[in-house]
């Protein structure tokens, strides 16, 4: 999830501040800034409301772009 540490950071957030704003362990965020685990569907959509961002963004680093 390139995005999710890249908005982290930009931010100014800490792994601890977010994991306990998102109610779960700083070990779990870790694991999903490093691909080591994917949150479920749930997850991501909470993650996508705290940060305002796109669930794509989180993934890819990027907003959703339409090739034309």
């Amino acid at each position: 999830m390139i995005g999710l540490k890249k908005i982290r950071k930009a931010r100014g957030y800490t792994q601890l501040k977010v994991a306990m704003d998102l109610n779960i362990s700083r070990e779990a965020l870790s694991y999903y800034e490093n691909e080591k685990r994917s949150p479920d569907i749930q997850m991501l959509r909470l993650m996508s409301k705290y940060f305002d961002v796109s669930i794509d963004y989180l993934i890819n680093g990027e907003e959703f772009q339409h090739n034309k």
